[in-house]
């Protein structure tokens, strides 16, 4: 009998939110609960499961699945050998800890499509000025699981948003001055999935969407539109190890008339542009811009736009240290990244994560591998909480340094630990 694809346990990753190597994490996690130790799954494991290509899991994995998922084995595909049999769980005289934040990540993400009032959004007829206010409120209720919960849990619900703005764009009828409004709208919709997409680490989708939205804001002309989108774009070469051109693309954002008028978008383009100089060395550069944003910032009042809601004095001082850190001034980095976490309110888990692996690495770059490791840690414990690839992929970046510190047991105990857990 040829191997069948396990289309049950797919639909249930699918349905929990969660990708291979997370529910290997998972899987790890309650095992140690269970068993008083980690089970040692990898994502190859889950990959197997899929493909059918193992029916039946050994009772290490397979008693946490069924924790995990609350389904019998055979609900989750499995298929039985004669001589398989389902163990009961051990005996455990203290609760379980809630190892389950991709499920309530989740939840909260399922929950958004009645959040987000999609279903009053209509398909045809006309439109007028209280539907397009319906649907600019779309993106800050986006924002506001956003800075918990990470794109990762909003890009899907992102995209059905936009799907169904679309659908009223291209099949409803309205006035010329609603088709303005329709397409910053749009926009707007458009930049927030890609930034979703950028932070979920889909860069080609992220790409697809920036495009989309600055067409969009194109034919709103809406200037801020488009600098936000230019600016988005010039974050994402730079993650993609294209520093010049993320600094052509940071001053092509800059110089628009909107930023200009507008002090808390030019304090965000001058403390990502100190970023995009620092590591391009152009030192005076970065200092200039780094002035510039705290002048801008200075200047700004009243409340943001939904999407720069995460620019307060934290973020400010979080981006002015890793320009200094791009510098080569690890001390000053810390510094600033420590004193950035101090501030930052509880509601931004995911910059708290990357502020925490910011600081870890200045720490590590500057010599301090201890109290680096034990950064990295926090770091990761954090992580547990929000959905964010870039993120995970600093965690990594910063996992595989310190196994060149081997020699020093803090360092050893972190990758050792962390590997068995497949952080």
């Amino acid at each position: 009998m040829g191997k069948q694809r396990n289309h049950k346990l797919e639909a249930l990753l699918t349905e929990f939110g969660f990708t291979q190597a997370q529910l290997a994490d998972e899987v790890n996690q309650v095992a140690e609960n269970l068993f008083g130790k980690a089970a040692q799954c990898t994502d190859r494991h889950v990959r197997r499961w899929v493909r059918g290509e193992v029916q039946w899991p050994w009772a290490r994995y397979l008693l946490p699945l069924q924790e995990i998922f609350g389904r019998s084995p055979e609900a989750m595909g499995f298929i039985p050998r004669k001589s398989s049999r389902v163990l009961p769980p051990p005996r455990r005289s203290a609760p379980v800890k809630e190892h389950r934040p991709v499920r309530r990540r989740e939840f909260i993400a399922a929950g958004l499509a009645t959040a987000l009032g999609l279903d009053t959004i209509p398909a045809q007829g006309r439109l007028g000025t209280s539907d397009v206010e319906r649907i600019r409120a779309i993106v800050p209720t986006l924002y506001h699981h956003d800075h918990a919960l990470g794109g990762g849990a909003l890009h899907d619900a992102a995209a059905d948003a936009l799907a169904r703005v679309q659908l009223a764009l291209n099949h409803c009828a309205y006035g010329e001055r609603v088709e303005r409004l329709l397409y910053s709208a749009v926009g707007d919709l458009a930049a927030s999935a890609g930034w979703f997409a950028y932070d979920a680490g889909r860069q080609d989708e992220a790409t697809r969407l920036y495009s989309e939205a600055l067409q969009a804001g194109m034919l709103a002309s809406d200037g801020m539109l488009q600098a936000r989108v230019w600016s988005n774009l010039a974050m994402q070469a730079r993650l993609l190890g294209r520093d010049q051109e993320a600094v052509r693309i940071g001053r092509a954002a800059v110089e628009t008339r909107q930023a200009k008028a507008d002090p808390w978008l030019m304090a965000l383009l001058h403390c990502r542009q100190a970023v995009g100089h620092a590591r391009t060395r152009e030192r005076i550069r970065a200092q200039r811009s780094l002035a510039r944003a705290e002048s801008s910032f200075d200047r700004a009042q009243g409340e943001p736009v939904a999407w720069l809601t995460f620019l307060t004095p934290a973020e400010i001082t979080g981006l002015a240290g890793a320009a200094h850190h791009a510098l080569g001034q690890y001390g000053r980095a810390e510094e600033l990244t420590a004193s950035a976490l101090g501030m930052l309110e509880p509601r931004f888990e995911r910059n708290r994560v990357y502020y925490t692996v910011q600081r870890a690495q200045a720490l590590l770059d500057g010599g301090d591998i201890e109290e680096a490791t034990a950064q990295a840690g926090r770091a990761v414990g954090l992580a547990e909480r929000v959905q964010s690839d870039r993120v995970r992929g600093k965690i990594a970046d910063l996992r595989q340094q310190l196994q060149r510190h081997a020699h020093v047991p803090v360092a050893q105990d972190f990758v050792e630990r962390t590997r068995r857990n497949g952080a």
